[in-house]
């Protein structure tokens, strides 16, 4: 299989649960990308109690999604960065059009994005997938209730850590995530489709196959 270019600059657009960030630590890992995941940014936030996260989980706790200025302000700043002036993956962002709008204006040139990568899954499929997924609180390893579960439930296989379900994968955050997916991100689709950089993969197949076709797309 050969390997993404080292130049690429990446978006991954799809609902939560999609499988996003798991495909996108994969392939980060595999030809040193930068993975800039704003999810994980803002957890990180919220886990050390700054201005910013205490503004954020408000709205993650809901189910809503962070103000544009603060996540755009945040992304630029990570872009920066020595890790990622050259290439990147970004999970999470854009989710809205001024969002991507904004993105476009920062990046110009031999900076601009390359791929933007679709994962299509259905909404049932999505749904069962939060409600089960559960986050190691030491090592951030991601495991499933019932399609990947650790040995002794509740307990990290990796390091031992104790699994915990994120305030925005309950029940009565879920139905409005993929609300605002749907009346939000979703006309990210053909914002990209019109600039000739959206490619979509079927995501609801077990992650190794996505990923196989996930660096075909990406070449």
């Amino acid at each position: 299989m050969a390997v993404v270019s080292l130049q690429a600059r990446c978006v991954f657009l799809g609902a939560p649960g999609a499988g996003k960030g798991t495909q996108a630590k994969r392939v980060a890992e595999a030809v040193r990308l930068a993975h800039i995941s704003t999810g994980d940014m803002l957890r990180e936030e919220v886990a050390a109690g700054s201005e910013l996260g205490r503004q954020a989980k408000s709205f993650m706790d809901g189910g809503k999604l962070v103000p544009d200025d603060v996540i755009i302000r945040m992304v630029q700043d990570r872009i920066r960065k020595p890790d990622a002036r050259a290439a990147w993956i970004l999970d999470g962002f854009p989710r809205t059009l001024p969002q991507a709008e904004a993105l476009d204006r920062s990046l110009s040139g031999a900076a601009a994005l390359t791929h933007v990568i679709y994962f299509a899954v259905p909404e049932a499929v999505l749904v069962g997938r939060l409600s089960g997924r559960r986050t190691c609180s030491k090592c951030g390893a991601i495991w499933h209730v019932e399609n990947q579960p650790t040995k002794k439930p509740g307990v990290c296989d990796r390091c031992g850590g104790e699994l915990l379900q994120r305030s925005d994968d309950r029940p009565e955050a879920i139905g409005k995530r993929l609300e605002v997916y749907r009346s939000q991100t979703s006309p990210l689709l053909a914002y990209y489709r019109d600039r000739k950089v959206l490619r979509e993969i079927d995501a609801n197949r077990s992650p190794d196959v996505v990923y196989k076709e996930l660096l075909k797309l990406m070449q």
